[in-house]
């Protein structure tokens, strides 16, 4: 961790008590200046809104989706933090509040994902955190589960996942980068949802859990952390579109958790901040459930 002035920085009661020099406050422990971040399913939802909270708290963050360009929403998202004044009076790079970049990437292309990974940490010199938050949604009756939507399911929300890990690994291995990579799980990976024809969508939740403790255990040596982030019910776009066809689904779904309500997309940036910034240096192997206490019942 680093002063604002690019020294060494420490923070904690020992430090205060041996009079250390260059001691931060327990906010800078959150802090994202300097860093650089890939996203996939950066475009829109949970993506662009922990992309979003990324480049306030002063990353250069690459959103990473399927789009051949981003569409109004993202460019609005973009202008805004471009708009921002540069953090603390600083005027160099590293000080910003950060920027957003996009790139047009399919994630179940294994070669594409690395080379995407490849071409952010040449440009930028590093890269120190990925987040793997693309994935799809579908259901259907188990025993009538088409093969071929089973596999889908597979290849974007577990091969992709996999291939953004590896490739955003191998950039922090060779950059000497002691990096943070963060699975988009689901509370949908360690329960069944009640009612809910998922058989598909929470294997490969389940997939994603167990995937980060793999990552993580396998990676710790190399000083690289892995940890998995499982949100409950989000009203993002994509839920919205599911609700407007199962109307009657919101009330059920919001009495199911201790809250009573579902989450907004901003709710799921703490944990993101958390798990790539320096208040975390300690975590991996993790699953972080952030799901309104629908597991607590």
């Amino acid at each position: 961790m680093t002063s604002h002035q690019g020294q060494p920085c420490v923070s904690g009661v020992n430090a205060v008590l041996t009079d250390a020099k260059n001691i931060c406050s327990s906010l800078h422990l959150f802090s994202m200046a300097g860093r650089v971040a890939a996203i996939t399913g950066g475009h829109r939802g949970i993506g662009l809104e922990m992309a979003l909270a990324y480049a306030e708290a002063g990353a250069v963050v690459y959103c990473i989706d399927l789009p051949a360009q981003p569409d109004a929403d993202f460019c609005t998202v973009q202008a805004r933090i471009a708009a921002l004044p540069t953090a603390h009076g600083q005027s160099t790079q590293a000080h910003s509040t950060g920027r957003l970049e996009y790139v047009a990437c399919d994630v179940t292309k294994q070669k594409q994902v690395w080379d995407v990974m490849e071409q952010i940490a040449a440009k930028e010199g590093k890269l120190d955190v990925c987040i793997a938050c693309a994935g799809i949604l579908r259901g259907a009756e188990v025993l009538d589960y088409p093969g071929d939507e089973f596999q889908k399911i597979m290849e974007v929300n577990v091969n992709g996942v996999l291939f953004a890990a590896q490739g955003a690994g191998r950039m922090m291995v060779k950059h000497n980068v002691p990096g943070s990579i963060i699975l988009i799980a689901s509370m949908s990976g360690s329960i069944a949802n009640k009612d809910m024809h998922w058989t598909a969508y929470n294997t490969s939740k389940a997939a994603l859990i167990q995937m980060a403790r793999s990552i993580a255990c396998e990676l710790g040596p190399k000083k690289i952390r892995c940890n998995s982030i499982s949100p409950g019910y989000v009203y993002t776009e994509m839920t919205k579109a599911f609700l407007g066809v199962n109307p009657d689904l919101k009330e059920k779904w919001c009495s199911q958790n201790a809250l009573g309500r579902l989450a907004n997309p901003e709710e799921m940036c703490g944990a993101a901040l958390f798990l790539g910034s320096d208040a975390s240096t300690f975590c991996t192997g993790s699953d972080l459930i952030i799901d309104g206490g629908h597991r607590a019942w």
